[in-house]
């Protein structure tokens, strides 16, 4: 069969899929809706997807939304009416699940929830279908609780307070996870979490990530790169005592609660910029040495993001970042002009510097082209196509599961 016609059955089927994705009246609950991030560009690529969904959240800010939001009806929980509600909203803890069972979702045929915040609680009819995408289990409830419960912004008059809601909503979330009709995880690394904490297995989709919009930079410029919020389990602290050891120059994008203390640490050559709008941010990610990325995440869209400008990453060898960049560990053998990046194997300063040295020595040998090359597999309309057929085969389903159940109750 000549190529085209191949091409040409596989996008009629495409518009068909789409086409009967159309007819279904379908909601989509997101968490909260303040700041653009990996999981609300999920919930775009959802919006688009399904033009005539509606969308529930525990707070918005509307003047952060993209079009493909704002073309929605959007309906917020009663937490929007609190004062501060967009930015005070983490306080809340003790009142998500109060808040989202109190949605009226009965009259959809499909919910499709983007659950990092309590977002799969929702309470759906049994005619309904639940599909969950979840980008991560809650981390401060489950295995980083510790770590948030002693972060400085809890407090240690807050820890009290803390673990008694972590406790509450973690009982809740357990339990809402038996709402949810089938699972999606953005990476292997969150399905085995999944498995874990609520015992459910998880189909992989990577999430949507624009690497159409990437190029490689004719000029590459003397500074290494952190992009990300600025909280503890990112450990951009990692980065900056590295490049402050090393005298390398490195640039910081993002602000958070960890702001005022890596403020203390950096050194001269460490540059803090802030949130950037997407056009100046596009111009660090091509013109840096490489993308500095020392958490360990559940997904990770930043190194993807890196590589859709052919830049490499230095990452700690751990989460999701094993599934989307082609690394290497100091002291392994390896091709370079076949890898994307150097991992380090311990979230230490010393195993930092160590891969950043090694990444130095080998970092001429290392193709833009290849790096850009690997990451066309995340771009958008992937994960469109995998959704939509993901969607309408669990659809499916769900209705003969229901069917048979009924035949049996009559017999």
């Amino acid at each position: 069969m000549p190529a085209s016609v191949a091409a040409g059955r596989i996008c009629k089927r495409r518009t068909e899929r789409l086409e009967e994705l159309s007819r279904l009246r379908v909601a989509l609950v997101h968490y909260w809706l303040v700041r653009r991030r990996g999981g609300e560009r999920v919930l775009e690529a959802l919006a688009e997807m399904l033009p005539q969904a509606d969308v529930f959240t525990l707070v918005v800010d509307r003047a952060s939304l993209k079009d493909s939001l704002r073309s929605h009806k959007i309906t917020a929980s009663f937490l929007q009416r609190f004062p501060f509600a967009t930015r005070l909203y983490p306080k809340f803890l003790p009142l998500f699940p109060l808040a989202l069972e109190q949605f009226r979702l009965d009259e959809y045929d499909l919910v499709i929830s983007s659950e990092s915040g309590p977002a799969k609680g929702v309470i759906t009819s049994a005619r309904t279908c639940h599909i969950c995408y979840c980008h991560s289990p809650m981390r401060y409830l489950w295995d980083m609780y510790h770590r948030y419960r002693n972060a400085g912004g809890v407090g240690r008059f807050g820890r009290a307070p803390f673990s008694l809601s972590a406790h509450y909503v973690r009982l809740w979330d357990l339990a809402t996870a038996s709402r949810v009709d089938y699972f999606v995880a953005n990476s292997q690394h969150v399905a085995s979490r999944i498995r874990k904490h609520y015992r459910r297995d998880a189909h992989v989709i990577h999430p949507p990530v624009a690497v159409s919009a990437g190029y490689i930079s004719a000029t590459i410029e003397d500074y290494y790169l952190v992009v990300g919020q600025l909280v503890d389990y990112k450990r951009a602290d990692l980065a900056i005592e590295a490049c402050n050891r090393l005298g390398r120059p490195l640039r910081v994008v993002g602000d958070g609660a960890e702001y005022r203390r890596l403020r203390r640490l950096a050194g001269p050559s460490v540059k803090f910029l802030g949130f950037l709008p997407e056009a100046a941010l596009r111009e660090h990610y091509a013109n840096c040495r490489a993308v500095l990325f020392p958490g360990e995440e559940d997904f990770g869209i930043v190194p993807v993001e890196a590589h859709s400008y052919g830049r490499p990453v230095i990452a700690y060898g751990r989460g999701g970042v094993l599934e989307t960049v082609q690394g290497f560990f100091p002291g392994d053998p390896v091709v370079p002009e076949s890898c994307t990046g150097v991992f380090f194997a311990e979230q230490s300063v010393d195993s930092l510097v160590e891969a950043m040295r090694v990444f130095e020595s080998v970092e001429s040998r290392l193709s833009p082209a290849w790096i850009r090359a690997q990451v066309r597999r995340f771009d958008v309309p992937r994960f469109k196509a995998e959704m939509a057929a993901f969607v309408i085969d669990k659809m499916a389903e769900f209705h003969d599961v229901r069917t048979v159940t009924r035949r049996q109750v009559v017999v």
